[in-house]
């Protein structure tokens, strides 16, 4: 690990180099990962920067999220944005280009866009993983998280019909501890009352924290969002001043393009442990960047 990277961390801990160290030790003294031989330092400073630093803590999300993608081949071996073009082209998904006043990165999902007639619900959730499996490669991301706003707005009985126990499960599994981003808050807006029965069914695979950071704004949403985000960060079609939707989507639908290379890499690997190039996508520029101006 270069000098620039263990100097980021330090206002984390004092002791990461050593404490990489700790946990690639560790990790590779686990039964369940015997058949690996070793963990890259940027993989490994996913997990300790999505923990804080805590060893255990960072060992148990790193196993979580091996089991996970063992257990879920279904979701996990296919992450290919060219294949869900047409759902991604429905404007249904972008990351924005401004962070929050946190720093973290701020997502919308716009699910009326989502026709459950064209798009399974294994689809919609690989759509997550990819961006999320992106953006943990941003040192920023990795420190200060992310933020959802899900708009519910054309939530129908066909897209209830698609969330079963299993997926919520999973779904859950995610959000919670296996996968190696700090969920900082989820935003429901538009939430319609047929909408509530499947918030049911994931709530209780949900930890105590993450439930305490779920926000409900119903249709009037504009006033309440502009609590949780400055409007430089939300498009004008969530009360915001920051780029139109459609842009935004579009902007984020490029990047996952960019990086189908990189994310069928991930996708294909035993563990998960990509090294990332410049080649890669627009993200790996963006790291760089971040690298130079904050180490």
């Amino acid at each position: 690990m270069s000098g620039p990277e263990l100097d980021e961390l330090s206002e984390d801990s004092e002791q990461l180099g050593p404490t990489v160290a700790v946990l690639r030790r560790r990790a590779l003294q686990a039964d369940e990962l015997s058949a690996v031989r070793s963990f890259s330092d940027g993989f490994l400073l996913k997990f300790l920067r999505a923990r804080d630093g805590d060893v255990e803590l960072s060992l148990r999300l790193l196993l979580n999220y091996q089991r996970w993608r063992r257990d879920s081949p279904d979701i996990s071996t296919c992450l290919s944005p060219s294949s869900v073009l047409g759902l991604l082209n429905t404007t249904y998904h972008a990351v924005l280009p401004q962070r929050d006043h946190t720093g973290s990165r701020v997502l919308i999902y716009r699910i009326g866009e989502w026709n459950p007639k064209d798009w399974s619900a294994f689809q919609v959730f690989r759509v997550s993983l990819m961006t999320s499996e992106i953006i943990s490669t941003e040192t920023k991301t990795q420190r200060r998280g992310l933020k959802v706003i899900f708009d519910l707005q054309g939530w129908s009985l066909g897209h209830a019909l698609q969330i079963n126990p299993s997926l919520a499960r999973k779904i859950s599994s995610v959000l919670s501890d296996s996968f190696p981003l700090k969920v900082r808050g989820i935003h429901l807006v538009n939430e319609p009352m047929l909408f509530r029965p499947v918030f049911t069914m994931i709530r209780p695979f949900l930890p105590e924290k993450i439930k305490q950071r779920i926000h409900m704004h119903g249709a009037d949403f504009q006033d309440t969002l502009s609590d949780y985000f400055s409007s430089h960060v939300l498009p004008p079609e969530y009360g915001g001043e920051g780029p139109g939707i459609e842009e935004a989507c579009q902007d984020w639908t490029n990047q996952l393009l960019q990086s189908e290379q990189f994310l069928q890499q991930i996708a294909s690997h035993p563990t998960g442990d990509i090294a990332i190039t410049s080649e890669d996508s627009l993200i790996s520029e963006e790291v760089q960047t971040e690298q130079l101006s904050e180490g």
